[in-house]
């Protein structure tokens, strides 16, 4: 079996990208086609385990998903998983790689494209379809020089090309127009056709302005894209929907403060209670107080844990924090925050970050040191109160202390993890997705004076890339995409 393969590049970033091609996953599943999601270079603290033991973007693990098929590394071959605001860690085929500042990584790229070919070429071996997501903007021409995640991976590969604009932004016909105008000729010669994204409103009001595109670049018009309003019920890509949303996300009498700090990772985390109706997630930014009548104070995981400790320490959450626990409150620290959590963090080989270490915010007696060498595992067991748990751990690092002695949880392997404060209101723990599972959520709910969940999370992501699917099929012309595929 030899797939057939479609690209899709964007104008820019955070366009919907890896949404429709979600959504054309779930939907070519539901015609009966074999499909594999897949990304050559993506840039995402946000991150998800494969069974084969490695690390991918978290938008091709869901991708993955809609495509009913389980997630391997060889779907998003490349992962640059920012440390800073010019340096990155580089993950190649589910692996730790190295660090480099952007700059370096540019002299880095040839060197990683024959392991995105060889992810690409196990990927069409066992497919009908290979749906191809890009990176940022394909008319970055300034980077275009060696490189792997759009134009230069369509052409290595003679894979066609659906440019994807957002009409929501304002300019799309120019960001359309533009991009065939100062991409190569032989780069736009691979465009096939182009899709706006994210309309709102009377679609006939558009209907000039899909002609305009289609007039001037010559690209087929694939079709006018309607906001999905039910994309907020996936997980995100990056921490762009965390930005724009500065409103308490819900309505309901258990408030969880959430400090957002720089690195912050894994934050899709915090989606199951999000979508409780009983929580309400205030996400608390530097130069603003953690609310005083939070019921709990959740630290979420970081990709550069001492960088963000010290901002913490900037904002002045640490003050908040303790005002919070001597009122009685409890707090919660998943991974990164688990370890900001205890007495010290150290990172003598400079894993994160330049070599160096600092004290912690000293509520749970555990110390970190930070290593090379990282732990990835889907894992379950059973929490302190003999309740079950699942989730996934994504961490460089040992914590060990006295506190460990009260582990949060006991998994099946035998080991322990997390630890907990000798009242129990102060919880530090290794695993994510932990408000993934029904029963831990519930829980966690019913401790913080609530009644508990009453829906199944996972249940509503399918129902959800189900009713994407319905979408895309009612609005692009994905007949039309299934040819264009070679």
């Amino acid at each position: 079996m030899t797939a057939r393969a479609l690209m899709f590049q964007g104008t820019g970033s955070d366009v919907g990208k890896s949404l429709v091609v979600a959504g054309l996953c779930r939907a070519l599943n539901l015609r009966g086609f074999s499909v594999r999601p897949f990304k050559p270079q993506n840039m995402s603290n946000n991150a998800a385990v494969t069974e084969d033991g490695g690390e991918i973007g978290r938008a091709q693990a869901l991708q993955a998903r809609a495509a009913r098929i389980a997630p391997t590394v060889h779907m998003n071959p490349v992962l640059l998983k920012p440390q800073s605001e010019t340096g990155s860690q580089i993950v190649v085929q589910g692996k730790v790689f190295g660090q480099a500042r952007a700059a370096e990584y540019q002299g880095v790229k040839p060197l990683l494209l024959p392991r995105v070919l060889d992810s690409f070429e196990r990927l069409k071996a066992e497919a009908d379809f290979v749906l191809v997501e890009g990176a940022g903007s394909g008319s970055e021409i300034n980077l275009r020089d060696g490189d792997i995640a759009n134009m230069g991976f369509a052409c290595a590969t003679n894979t066609p090309v659906i440019v994807i604009g957002d009409i929501d932004r304002g300019g799309v016909i120019a960001s359309l127009v533009g991009m065939k105008y100062v991409i190569d000729p032989a780069d736009a010669a691979l465009v096939k056709g182009f899709i706006v994204n994210r309309f709102r409103g009377d679609p006939a009001l558009f209907d000039a302005g899909m002609q305009h595109i289609a007039d001037r670049t010559g690209w087929a018009p694939i079709g006018l894209l309607p906001h999905f309003p039910d994309a907020r019920r996936l997980p995100a890509e990056d921490a762009f929907g965390l930005s724009r949303e500065s409103a308490p996300s819900g309505r309901g009498k258990i408030r969880i403060a959430v400090p957002i700090l720089p690195h912050i990772a894994n934050f899709d985390d915090l989606d199951p209670l999000e979508a409780e109706p009983e929580v309400e997630i205030i996400r608390v930014r530097p130069g603003e107080a953690l609310p005083g009548d939070a019921d709990l104070v959740l630290l979420p995981g970081s990709k550069s844990t001492l960088a963000d400790l010290a901002a913490l320490r900037k904002a002045g959450f640490d003050v908040d924090i303790a005002a919070h626990v001597r009122r009685g409150g409890r707090v919660l620290g998943l991974c990164g925050g688990y370890q900001m959590l205890g007495m010290r963090i150290d990172d003598p080989d400079g894993v994160e970050g330049p070599p160096g270490g600092a004290e912690a915010l000293r509520l749970l007696d555990v110390s970190t040191q930070l290593s090379g060498e990282k732990r990835l595992a889907a894992v379950s067991g059973r929490t302190y109160d003999d309740a079950p748990v699942s989730g996934y751990e994504m961490h460089m690092g040992v914590t060990a202390g006295p506190a460990c002695a009260r582990p949060f949880a006991r998994l099946a392997s035998g080991q322990a993890d997390g630890a907990m404060s000798t009242d129990g209101r102060i919880v530090g723990t290794y695993l994510h997705g932990l408000f993934s599972d029904n029963f831990q959520r519930s829980a966690w709910l019913q401790q913080l004076g609530g009644a508990g969940t009453a829906f199944d999370y996972e249940a509503g992501i399918d129902a959800t890339l189900d009713a994407l699917a319905t979408h895309v099929e009612r609005h692009l012309d994905v007949d039309a995409l299934i040819r264009l595929a070679r």
